[in-house]
């Protein structure tokens, strides 16, 4: 693996300000966006303190719209907002599989507390923009099987490519470590069309994945989007935490790029320093322009559609 000092220089776009608010009370942007993917000209975007997901104009500046995919609502207060929020960390597309001709999206929760291992599946249309009815989906079981393999867990970012859906295990200053999973795709897409579940099942590809440290903290991923051949990005930000569920003093970031089979290709630091928790590839850019999403651990501040270059 190739770690260079040559950074990678990132560029805020705009803030993620939204025509209304999820609640009463609530701001009119997203704080915690940490997920996105690029599909029918949007950008859609969930962040892990709300029950709805992000739609914004992939250009301009226009406010984006909410769309529900858990019902009720959460409570205001921080603390209390927390404790009951899905903490939904990832966000993937799927291919059109059974029941879903256009494909979907699919929402994720991190699954670091039983509240947490929920999803939601939402069609595409013919134009692959989300449809309005969110159809939920039990993830506890694969869960369950993810907890045995890799002990505490702490899922970030997910993609499918090929016939395997993978996802990424978040590591801190604790036990946990980094880690990519793979399982097939065919059996978890065909349970979850007939039974609304993501099936116990063992994976296929389990590795750890040690991404080094930025001022002796160690990084941890965040999010990651595949490459048509079978490599991908990802991005990661060492936070001093020793706790799953808890935040800590943000110290920095990088962006990297990985193969299931090579490990590390490189990591690159990320300047200026923002605490970046989504990333995915601009579709007109052939993999030259990453576009980022932020989270300011502050809910007082919204987070950012961010840019990138790579050369």
């Amino acid at each position: 693996m190739k770690r260079s000092t040559l950074p990678i220089t990132v560029v805020p776009l705009r803030p993620l300000s939204l025509r209304a608010a999820s609640a009463p009370g609530r701001p009119r942007y997203l704080s915690a966006a940490s997920g996105l993917v690029c599909t029918g000209g949007e950008l859609s975007v969930v962040a892990d303190d709300e029950l709805h997901l992000g739609r914004f104009a992939l250009h301009g500046t226009r406010p984006g719209t909410l769309q529900r995919l858990f019902p009720g609502e959460l409570p205001a207060s921080p603390g209390r907002r927390k404790q009951r929020k899905p903490d939904l960390e990832v966000l993937l597309r799927l291919a059109p599989f059974e029941g879903f001709r256009h494909g979907a999206l699919m929402a994720l929760g991190s699954g670091t507390h039983t509240r947490r291992q929920a999803g939601a599946l939402l069609a595409l249309d013919r134009t692959h923009r989300p449809e309005r009815r969110a159809q939920a989906i039990d993830a506890s079981p694969l869960f369950a099987r993810l907890v045995r393999e890799v002990g505490e867990v702490n899922v970030e970012g997910g993609w499918v490519w090929g016939d395997h859906l993978f996802l990424l295990q978040r590591g801190n200053r604790g036990k946990a470590a980094n880690a990519i999973v793979a399982w097939p795709s065919a059996p978890i897409l065909r349970t979850m069309m007939h039974e609304h579940v993501m099936p116990d099942i063992a994976p296929v590809i389990l590795r750890e994945m040690p991404l080094g440290t930025i001022d002796g903290v160690p990084l941890g991923f965040t999010d990651g989007t595949p490459l048509p051949d079978g490599r991908w990005l990802f991005s990661a930000v060492a936070e001093d935490t020793r706790d799953a569920r808890r935040d800590g003093r943000f110290v920095g970031a990088c962006v990297g790029m990985a193969g299931s089979r090579q490990g590390l290709h490189w990591l690159r630091p990320v300047m200026p320093a923002w605490k970046v928790e989504g990333i995915e590839i601009d579709p007109r850019s052939r993999a030259s322009r990453l576009l980022l999403v932020s989270d300011a651990d502050d809910p007082d501040q919204p987070a950012w559609l961010l840019e990138a270059r790579l050369s």
